[in-house]
């Protein structure tokens, strides 16, 4: 009984220590796509936004980062979620900060939950879209004044270039491929299934 509790214990240390383990070139390529996405976005805002105005440059996407640079060939972050989770969810913020009642906490729990069923509907789940619909209602003055410009500029163009530099950077070597190639057979294989119910 002790040896059979022995081994179910290294058993669970190996599958929990092996599924944790990255390579050490999978680390580099995720602080260079990260760094460099987030470098875009932050010199777009240094150039264009006085010092004190950083609408630009929202928390979310550096939630984004993580899965877009270090979790690839997760479903979440994949462009279709990545941009579309991110649009949707900003807009409906927008759209809870401009109609609801000026109360923080109907705004705030409205705005993440409802940006939640819109991507599950929308099939663009992405988890720091939540992140983006809360700072649509949180986020101060100078997100509000901008209304429906906030779904285009900070959101549709930080995660264009969130987007392009993950195309970049996670295709330099050969083991790493952004879409996921996993994500592209899904979709084919969906396509086939459509074309077989038609």
């Amino acid at each position: 009984m002790k040896k059979q509790i022995h081994r179910q214990v290294r058993l669970c240390r190996y599958v929990f220590y092996k599924e944790t383990l990255v390579d050490p070139r999978e680390h580099f390529w995720s602080f260079i796509g990260a760094f460099f996405g987030i470098l875009c976005i932050a010199l777009l805002q240094s150039i264009n936004l006085p010092a004190i105005e950083n609408v630009f440059l929202i928390g979310s996407f550096g939630a984004s980062s993580v899965l877009v640079y270090g979790a690839i060939d997760s479903p979440l972050a994949q462009p279709r979620n990545l941009i579309g989770g991110h649009v949707v969810s900003a807009f409906v913020g927008v759209t809870i900060g401009q109609f609801f009642p000026d109360l923080i906490w109907l705004k705030a729990p409205a705005a993440v939950a409802l940006c939640i069923v819109a991507m599950q509907v929308t099939r663009t789940l992405h988890p720091p879209g939540g992140a983006t619909a809360l700072i649509a209602v949180a986020g101060g003055t100078k997100i509000f004044e901008l209304g429906y410009w906030y779904v285009l500029s900070p959101v549709l163009t930080g995660t264009t270039i969130l987007f392009l530099v993950a195309l970049i950077f996670n295709n330099i070597t050969n083991k790493r491929h952004y879409p996921s190639k996993l994500s592209r057979l899904r979709r084919s294989r969906r396509s086939r299934m459509m074309k077989t119910v038609a």
